[in-house]
């Protein structure tokens, strides 16, 4: 199998080409700078993404291009939408022009199912979706475009509904990696102490190589036209991954609250179910929450 990866220099992308090659993949990386293993292809231009396929030739492409981040999804609302939705159609426009035989695997987002307050403990893909941020309702737009090409033209299409991922390379923006930055600085003698927003909410984490294994599951096992949640089925508060990366750190580390860093329309309670997608192709996580933010955590330490 042939699989091209867009978005291959992000976090998730990194460590899923490390996994499809090791599961015996050819992979073609694309993002928007070249470099001696990376294609540049910016999926915002419809005409290089063609080009691309044709020169190419996948039989697989999981789009993990995009603007990832809430809180920037509310100041760049435009850009978030042109990356996120504009972007997935126009790899599904070059895909059935140029072979609709592709796999398509479109990455959306937990963020899609907005407040559950009341259903926030077992999120199954069926519960009605009621995205309340920005980049929620991107990543819903493009789910709906997907389910749209595989209805209208056939395609073979899955769709990824991502919760919250931990472990090394991540970047700032995300809970864990916040944190586990900020106490590396402490540690480091950087920083005096680690600023933090609302820690009542509780998250659903997996690590990113658990996400990484299934997805590939998901192109080689999953059923085209269905949604897969990627989830740990277990949630951790915020207070709680503080807690426990303190326990962790080298050093006593003081904890301030941050106004400035409180999100608007935080969901309270988020956990996922990933029963169909163990069900179809047999997934089931393996790294525990201790790992992801020891990984995490050492990942910061190594940059300081």
């Amino acid at each position: 199998m042939k699989a091209l990866i867009t978005g291959s220099a992000g976090f998730i992308g990194t460590h899923l080409k490390t996994e499809l090659e090791k599961n015996g993949y050819e992979v073609i990386c694309c993002d928007l700078k070249a470099s001696e293993d990376t294609v540049s292809m910016d999926i915002t231009d419809p005409e290089r993404v063609k080009q691309v396929l044709r020169e190419y030739r996948p039989d697989l492409i999981i789009n993990m291009a995009g603007q990832a981040n809430v809180g920037l999804s509310w100041k760049k609302p435009q850009l978030t939408v042109q990356l996120n939705t504009i972007g997935l159609i126009n790899i599904l426009e070059a895909v059935r022009e140029e072979n609709p035989k592709i796999r398509v695997l479109a990455v959306g987002s937990s963020d899609e199912y907005g407040s559950l307050e009341e259903r926030g403990a077992n999120v199954t893909e069926d519960i009605p979706v009621k995205p309340i941020t920005p980049y929620a309702i991107s990543k819903q737009a493009q789910e709906e475009f997907a389910q749209l090409y595989v209805r209208a033209y056939g395609m073979d299409i899955c769709m990824i509904r991502l919760f919250n991922l931990g472990g090394p390379n991540q970047g700032l923006g995300y809970m864990i990696s916040d944190f586990a930055s900020g106490i590396a600085a402490v540690e480091a003698g950087k920083r005096e102490y680690l600023s933090v927003g609302n820690l009542s909410s509780a998250r659903d984490f997996t690590h990113v190589q658990d996400a990484c294994r299934a997805v590939r599951m998901i192109a080689e096992k999953g059923h085209a036209g269905e949604v897969y949640n990627i989830s740990s089925g277990t949630t951790h508060t915020a207070q709680e991954v503080l807690d426990r990366l303190a326990a962790l750190a080298r050093v006593p580390v003081e904890v301030r609250q941050d106004p400035a860093r409180m999100r608007p329309s935080d969901t309270p309670v988020v956990c996922g179910n990933h029963d169909k997608l163990t069900a179809h192709t047999g997934w089931q996580p393996e790294k525990t929450m201790d790992e992801i933010l020891e990984d995490s955590l050492n990942y910061w330490r190594s940059l300081q």
